[in-house]
């Protein structure tokens, strides 16, 4: 891990097999996160800012006290008839929409969006958000960069000559590498896209998963879960870590740590006693690998919540969610 400067993968090292200690220490951090809460200003190490536009972290991999660097999240806001410096970078990034409207440019190409939406920034993309309106507009960015960082994915910067020129031949189409097909898919998801649907978790409607094969995004799954006033979504079970944004309402979450009991395989040993962690409109909610979580709606309103985690979990062998209790819509739902 980097002493000064950004840090953009965190590192891991250990005079023993065993890693416990690691994880006692993660569980130990306090997983709600408000606005109060800064973990990096964007001074050293970003490029995005202008002079107008305004950049915030809020979970990142240089984190004191550190929570995960699976999944990283930060805010972007943009004043009116402003925007921010164009730049890029090889990692995805998914930006949505808390307030306001605007454009992106992205390899010259424009896409509007609006609150509610879902943009995407593809991989190896030049881009740049502008709001030309007289509302400020802010999205939560969420995105796996240290992903890429670990697989030295590291060719960033802003527009403008490369080193050394005249070692290098001309210009080759960057695409032709890229995933067959991936220019048609949306690089917006609206809510016009989507469809809320009742499941063993709630009522949901999914932006980005792997089954949403008209995104173009690989790398981070997300969805809205609304859990109506005075109710509770489903008792889940996953290995992938997760960050929760509370888009409206207040509540608070039951989480269950699992442990590992390693005999002749493993076997799965879940906590007896939950940790409670209060939330509230603003809040992020982080739940650990490995953990049983449950949310409540208690303030007398709805509570909607948007969910993010880092898609690699799934292609590691880890795409399946237990649910531990159903939801009670889903309980009651025709045919359940």
């Amino acid at each position: 891990m980097g002493k000064k400067g950004r840090v953009f993968v965190r590192g891991l090292t250990s005079e023993t097999y065993g890693l416990g200690e690691y994880r006692r220490r993660q569980l130990a951090v306090k997983r709600v996160r408000d606005d109060s809460v800064v973990v990096d200003d964007a001074k050293v190490a970003h490029s995005g800012d202008s002079e107008k536009s305004k950049t915030w972290w809020r979970v990142g991999p240089g984190d004191e006290d550190f929570l995960t660097q699976t999944i990283q999240v930060h805010f972007v806001e943009l004043p009116p008839q402003s925007s921010n410096h164009g730049h890029g970078h090889q990692n995805e990034a998914a930006f949505y929409i808390l307030q306001g409207r605007g454009y992106e440019i992205h390899d010259d190409q424009r896409y509007d969006w609006a609150k509610d939406d879902l943009v995407f920034v593809h991989t190896d993309s030049v881009h740049r958000h502008f709001n030309p309106y007289d509302e400020t507009a802010t999205a939560l960015v969420v995105k796996a960069k240290s992903t890429w960082m670990f697989m030295g994915l590291w060719q960033q910067g802003r527009s403008g000559p490369i080193e050394n020129e005249d070692e290098f031949g001309p210009r080759e189409d960057w695409s032709r590498i890229w995933t067959p097909g991936v220019g048609d898919r949306k690089k917006v998801i609206k809510p016009a896209d989507t469809t809320w649907e009742t499941t063993p978790l709630g009522r949901v409607r999914v932006l980005s998963s792997p089954e949403r094969t008209d995104a173009r995004i690989f790398s981070v799954d997300a969805f809205e879960l609304d859990v109506p006033a005075g109710s509770r979504s489903g008792r889940y079970w996953k290995m992938a870590d997760e960050v929760l944004y509370v888009l409206d309402g207040g509540g608070y979450a039951l989480q269950w740590e699992v442990e590992a009991e390693i005999a002749e395989k493993y076997y799965a040993r879940v906590a007896l006693e939950p940790t409670r962690h209060e939330i509230t409109k603003g809040d992020t909610l982080y739940v650990p690998q490995n953990h049983v979580c449950q949310l409540f709606a208690y303030d007398g309103t709805p509570l909607r919540v948007l969910s993010a985690q880092n898609r690699v979990f799934k292609h590691l062998g880890y795409d399946t969610v237990h649910f531990m209790e159903d939801a009670p819509e889903y309980q009651s739902a025709p045919g359940a």
